[in-house]
């Protein structure tokens, strides 16, 4: 990485453009078996949860598939914590080259391998790909325009889901490609994009003094300091991870049920539909996330994002009562339930997080915020999953996905505006208190 004192125009647009197409290549290696409903199957039986000898939980084998995914990529996450966090620059590209290759491999056991291994080479597939985003994330992090870079960055994981989904639609629909191979036809597909996007995110300079000084330092952080930053702020960090939580589960189950969401709202024979909704969800989130680097103060910065994440839990909240009632039609709904998810999930990864450790005061980096973060949302999607599952008999997705929506926003915004005012009375402190050191 270039440690020159000026970072231009040029190479931060670069950085982003690396950035983006880095992990928009990461979604063709985790979603797009999601594009195959495996309805002939059947159901798998999880004969370890039992009473009376009757299975207490019997999953749709999809929905193995993607808790067996989801149970290694949220292992990757709580890795990460640590992992992420203490990574060196030097070793990031390197490192993240190889967790793609590794998870490939699993793809290719996915495609061959007896049926009874596949939710192992699913389990193996997300292991190593949960530590992907933080690796991307800390090339950004720690810069004035970083809300407009990591909005570019997330604008990819909104977008990159619905295309790979398109393209292995196309695959299975148009190419006759058998459903278990298509994933690893898909990845070898954006392999070499991969490699040059990964080359050219590694000549990203280093923040210059200018950053370092409005956003502070970011350094590896060891068990202690991590420790430490969290016993510092744990009241209101407590509040904002749950909101993370519930946004993580609404977020994941419209991707991973995405197809049939879709289905249940009497759409089938559209897969670039999907690709559609998420490009105009990934425009507006990425623009309205990226104005905050017009906001130069930390906690002006704070206040101004939970206000507009309580703004897009109210949106959910309309989108879900509208398309029950019959008022919005299925495009309409996918746009504004995708809005109002992504809008405050991508405002954790560029603006909370980033103006958090900026006003804390303390020695820290996003990675560790992050996957602290995403290794409690996944392990709540995790339960979500096999409670449905388990209390849910109906096969349609919507219904339980409407009234999830309805009752996390909810509870949501009450979290948001609790949080909101103990960061307004924290914050306030250390900056008054460093004010009066610096005179």
């Amino acid at each position: 990485m270039k440690t020159t004192e000026s970072n231009s125009k040029v190479h931060l647009a670069l950085a982003a453009i690396a950035a983006f197409s880095t992990y928009f290549c990461m979604y063709a290696f985790r979603k797009p078996f999601t594009a195959a409903t495996f309805e002939d199957q059947g159901g798998v039986e999880l004969g370890f949860l039992t009473i009376a000898g009757l299975p207490l939980v019997v999953v749709g084998f999809k929905t193995m598939l993607i808790f067996s995914q989801l149970t290694g990529y949220m292992l990757s996450k709580v890795i990460g914590i640590k992992v992420v966090s203490e990574m060196q620059t030097r070793n990031r590209a390197a490192t993240i080259l190889a967790l793609i290759v590794f998870s490939e491999l699993a793809l290719v056991g996915f495609a061959y391998f007896p049926m009874g291994w596949k939710p192992v080479m699913l389990f193996l597939n997300g292991l190593p790909l949960g530590m992907v985003f933080g690796l991307v994330m800390s090339y950004l992090e720690g810069r004035k325009q970083t809300e407009a870079l990591s909005a570019v960055l997330c604008a990819s994981f909104i977008m990159s889901s619905g295309v790979v989904k398109s393209i292995g639609q196309w695959l299975i629909q148009d190419m006759g490609f058998d459903p278990f191979q298509m994933p690893m036809i898909t990845g070898l597909m954006f392999l070499p994009l991969l490699f040059c996007s990964v080359w050219l995110l590694q000549t990203t300079p280093v923040p210059d003094a200018g950053d370092r000084r409005e956003r502070s330092e970011r350094k590896a952080m060891n068990r202690a300091a991590r420790w430490s930053f969290f016993k510092a702020f744990w009241p209101g960090l407590c509040l904002i991870l749950l909101v993370y939580v519930a946004i993580t589960l609404l977020r994941t189950i419209r991707d991973d049920f995405g197809v049939e969401i879709w289905r249940d709202m009497g759409v089938t024979e559209e897969p670039w539909r999907y690709a559609t909704s998420e490009f105009i969800v990934a425009v507006c989130v990425t623009v309205v996330n990226a104005g905050a680097i017009w906001i130069t103060h930390n906690l002006m910065a704070i206040r101004v994002t939970l206000g507009l994440m309580c703004g897009s839990f109210l949106l959910v909240g309309a989108a879900a009562g509208m398309q029950s009632l019959g008022w919005l039609g299925p495009l309409g709904f996918m746009v504004a339930c995708g809005i109002g998810l992504y809008m405050p999930y991508v405002a954790f990864h560029t603006t909370i997080f980033e103006r958090l450790v900026a006003a804390s005061g303390r020695p820290a980096n996003l990675g560790f915020l992050l996957y602290l973060a995403d290794s409690l949302g996944y392990l709540g999607y995790a339960v979500v999953l096999i409670a449905r599952n388990t209390f849910e008999t109906s096969h349609e997705v919507l219904p339980y996905f409407l009234k999830l929506l309805v009752v996390i926003a909810s509870l949501s915004c009450v979290s948001l505006v609790i949080a909101l005012l103990y960061f307004q009375k924290v914050l306030s402190k250390v900056s008054a208190d460093t004010a009066a050191v610096e005179k």
